[in-house]
């Protein structure tokens, strides 16, 4: 039985901001907009962690069960490392997925808008179908795509939508630069178990692109979000307020661009979380003022 402490560090925590930053700057558009609901802003901030932790869980699962998890750089897994069954970390993965609906069906109810089930359906199924089923898309090269979609433009756009009723232009660009910091954090993660998840049948991305390409591509993903919000500012000046998040951008910049591989990465994997996490922020500030 695995101890608290795994289960945990099972729940991937440095990939908590990918759930927390679209939830944050939705409702700064929402603020914005002279029309912030808190409560339903936290509900939906708890269905976008319930999501993270499952399919963080569902990953551990299904690539446990694959022996992909067998020769690990990265963190410990719970089914890969033996310390937890397959079974349990499953039901942990349905349990989240279960809370994640129950809590969407509750803004589903008060904005009466019956197709946000579609969405949260297919929030739930990519979820699982990343590393599940018997053709993972995630093992396809499609995990940073349904990032950007998922972790960007349906998060952001969803919670802003639970709160005016109502879908700004805003939300929709300001979802852009979310979604590709989402990107980024997957593709650091990829581009440290590239040695591993090609032998093991795995292509990521990263496995596609090879190691030269991928560096860039990651690099192009934190840093495209500074464009973007100096690009928003001419329609809504405090949006550069994000430009103040950069500096924590030189340092997994750099180590990605000088070659760090394995186990350094994984330093660079926080590094980028904390960027994340930093620029949305300040970015949620200057949408909501």
């Amino acid at each position: 039985m695995a101890t608290p402490s795994q289960w945990i560090a099972g729940a991937r925590p440095r990939t908590l901001p990918a759930a927390v930053v679209p939830v944050a700057v939705g409702t700064g558009v929402a603020i914005g907009h002279d029309g912030g609901v808190w409560w339903r802003a936290l509900v939906a901030l708890f269905v976008a962690l319930a999501l993270q932790v499952g399919v963080n869980y569902a990953n551990d699962y299904s690539d446990g069960v694959r022996g992909t998890d067998a020769r690990r750089v990265g963190p410990m897994r719970l089914v890969g490392s033996g310390v937890s069954s397959p079974r349990q970390v499953l039901v942990a993965a349905l349990a989240c997925f279960l809370a994640a609906a129950v809590a969407g069906l509750v803004l589903v109810v008060v904005t009466g808008a019956w197709w946000l089930l579609l969405v949260g359906a297919a929030s739930i199924a990519a979820a699982w179908f990343y590393t599940g089923g018997s053709r993972p898309y995630g093992y396809r090269a499609l995990g940073e795509i349904s990032v950007f979609v998922f972790f960007g433009l349906v998060a952001v756009a969803g919670t802003t939508y639970v709160q005016l009723e109502r879908l700004p232009w805003l939300a929709v660009a300001a979802a852009v630069p979310v979604g590709l910091l989402a990107c980024a954090m997957l593709v650091v993660n990829n581009l440290r178990d590239l040695v591993t998840d090609g032998p093991a049948g795995k292509r990521t991305m990263a496995v596609v692109l090879g190691d030269r390409r991928t560096r860039v591509l990651y690099t192009l993903c934190l840093t495209l979000p500074l464009l973007v919000a100096v690009a928003l500012a001419p329609w809504w000046t405090f949006t550069a307020l994000a430009l103040l998040a950069a500096p924590l951008a030189v340092a997994p910049v750099r180590a990605v661009a000088e070659g760090a591989t394995g186990p350094a990465l994984i330093a660079t994997l926080q590094q980028t979380g904390r960027f994340q996490l930093v620029y949305g922020l300040l970015l949620t500030v200057g949408l909501a003022l």
